[in-house]
Formats: structure tokens, C-alpha cells, sequence
């Protein structure tokens, strides 16, 4: 314990270098906290302070910053090279729905059997997809063979702001 700190008031404003009696008798006659700041300056730097509602404005900062934070999930959708058009526009169906919704895709395409040896197949079932998405999407992970399985991932691509001249429908209209 050091001697001597230097306080600062419950506004921040500086009080002085006080000995430690003097720092605690004054906490207590204000009925507030003495609160160490900087315990490695010289003198250690202490602040008069409520500390209970300190923490209580801090929790509540916390819980509001967590309350606007997004949760980005990963959503994953699984084809097969011989996927027939009815399941495929279900799929893409679904994956659009994700994407609205601020979610990433992870697109696997899983080979089985004898199926690996076609594999263009499944490269051009994945450039079909991101072909048909273009406009929406950032490809994150371009199709990557990774044992049996082909995989890419996609986000939500920035939205765009119209760029079409708005309209004024107020201006009167010229007469011949």
C-alpha cells in the first residue's frame, strides 16, 4: 500500500495528492467508493466514485451492445452431381431465404460411389449455382475438392443503392 495517492473527484476532477487516511475519510464523508485506477503509477492513481452504479451502467451498456450485435450463422445445403431440377430449385430456394436473412451458405456436394470420377459434373452444378446468384452473393470459398466432397461457401452480397434519378412528381406540368 502506498502512502500517498493521487484522487480525482466524482466528476474526474482532480483533487490532489492526498496520504490514504485522508483519501478514505473523505470517501466516506462524500458516502461514495474509493476506487483504484492506475495501481502502477507513482503516486497509484485512485477515483471517488458509487462503484455499485459503476457496474450497473456498465452491465447495462453490455446488454445493450449485445442486444445490437447480429448472429451470422452458417447454413449448409447438400447436392449430389445427379440433383433433378424439382430438388434443385428447392435448395435454391432455401438458399436464397438464407441469404435474405444475413446468413452465409456453405453449398456441399457430396460424390458417392463411382461418382468421383465425374467431378466436372459437380463443378459445373456449383458454377451454375453461383451463376444464378451472381447478383446476391460474394463467393467466400470457390469450390474445393476435400476428400469426397466438393465444398463452397457464399455471404450475402452488399446491397446496392438504386442508382435511378428519383422521380419528382410535384413540379407542375408544362402547358402548349
Amino acid at each position: 500500500m502506498a502512502p500517498e495517492v493521487r484522487v480525482s473527484g466524482p466528476e474526474n476532477e482532480p483533487m490532489g495528492i492526498l496520504s490514504l487516511g485522508d483519501a478514505l475519510r473523505l470517501a466516506g464523508e462524500m458516502d461514495v467508493d474509493l476506487v483504484e485506477i492506475a495501481a502502477t503509477a507513482t503516486p497509484p492513481v485512485c477515483r471517488l466514485m458509487d462503484y455499485g452504479k459503476f457496474k450497473y451502467q456498465e452491465q447495462k451498456r453490455a446488454a445493450e451492445a449485445k442486444a445490437k450485435q447480429t448472429v451470422i450463422d452458417i447454413k449448409e445445403v447438400k447436392f449430389r452431381p445427379g440433383t433433378d431440377d424439382g430438388d434443385y430449385n428447392i435448395k435454391m430456394r432455401n438458399i436464397r431465404r438464407f441469404l435474405a436473412d444475413g446468413d452465409k451458405c456453405k453449398i456441399t456436394l457430396r460424390f458417392r460411389g463411382r461418382e468421383i470420377t465425374h467431378q466436372e459434373l459437380g463443378m459445373d452444378l456449383l458454377n451454375r449455382i453461383r451463376d444464378e446468384l451472381a447478383d446476391s452473393i460474394i463467393v467466400e470459398q470457390f469450390p474445393k475438392l476435400e476428400g469426397r466432397q466438393m465444398i463452397m461457401m457464399i455471404a450475402p452480397g452488399r446491397k446496392k443503392p438504386t442508382s435511378g434519378k428519383p422521380t419528382d412528381l410535384t413540379a407542375p406540368a408544362e402547358s402548349v
